[in-house]
């Protein structure tokens, strides 16, 4: 993909996301660019797409003072307060809502979706979950236009980066933040110069594991196993279906949270079906009363 340069116009920008980080580093990148944030789009706290949501209070109370926010209270809610801000371009990562059409026609330049894969490979709510437990050696960041499907919409830039071996979400996330605010000072570059971006070919939609995931299957390889073990990590049940990845030790339940191919000190063997796996850290199930 070619990346424009040169000066950019100034745009009134919506940013839309539930995710502080997100919020913080888009509003620093259009501003450092010559652009006006005008308002944050979030949503309130209650169950949705992705489960429970978080508590939005913390979102809030760390937003510069600058940003007007807009907390719609249902869907159809999201045109009409977009409207009242006048947005040229709206951009968008970390948002638990499928946007409506009336909400994509209100930015004359329309919607921008920050999506955390190499699309058009795992399209879908939980991207980085799926290229790990895929195997991929390569995870990703695409911002693409945003249409009336879910992350199909031509791609205007694209970012590599290597899987790794197992870290916990907080240090992969924290790699992965630069290449988010790269990738979308290349998206925006060729957004000004006027291009389209490239059409999606192919690919995949992966939804959130299924209430058949959540138990380990120590029958299957062990590299199987430990790629599902650390893809739970990022992951997120379907509705009404446990939280993975369980397993039984002892005569108890339990969540393991990291597994290892190789013996380490402290860690409990197990035996899958070609070999053995290492449970390094496990967590006790909630008590449901």
């Amino acid at each position: 993909m070619s990346g424009a340069t040169g000066p950019q116009p100034a745009w009134r920008v919506a940013i839309v996301t539930r995710i502080l980080p997100v919020a913080l580093g888009f509003d620093g990148l259009l501003r450092d660019l010559g652009h006006e944030p005008v308002a944050l789009v979030t949503s309130r706290d209650g169950p949705g797409r992705y489960g429970p949501a978080g508590d939005v209070g913390p979102l809030l109370a760390e937003l510069p003072a600058h940003l007007d926010v807009l907390l719609p209270s249902r869907r159809d809610r999201l045109a009409p307060l977009l409207e009242s801000v006048r947005p040229d371009l709206a951009v968008c990562m970390g948002f638990p809502w499928k946007v409506p059409v009336a909400a994509l026609d209100v930015p004359r330049l329309g919607w921008l979706n920050g999506h955390p894969s190499l699309l058009p490979r795992h399209r879908g709510p939980i991207p980085v979950a799926w290229t790990i437990r895929d195997g991929d050696e390569r995870a990703g960041v695409s911002f693409h236009r945003m249409d009336a499907e879910l992350d199909t919409g031509p791609v205007l830039a694209q970012r590599a980066f290597p899987v790794g071996e197992y870290v916990p979400p907080d240090d992969f996330y924290g790699r992965m933040g630069p290449i988010v605010i790269e990738t979308l000072a290349e998206a925006l570059a060729r957004l000004a110069a006027g291009e389209e971006g490239d059409a999606q070919q192919g690919g995949d939609y992966q939804s959130f594991f299924a209430a058949s995931d959540a138990m380990l299957d120590l029958s299957r390889p062990a590299l199987d196993v430990h790629r599902l073990v650390w893809a739970w990590r990022y992951a997120i049940p379907e509705p009404g279906a446990e939280r993975g990845a369980l397993l039984t030790l002892d005569g108890a339940t339990v969540r393991v949270l990291a597994t290892a191919l190789e013996d380490r000190e402290g860690a409990r063997r197990v035996e899958c079906g070609d070999g053995p796996l290492w449970v390094l850290e496990t967590e006790p199930l909630p008590d449901r009363g």
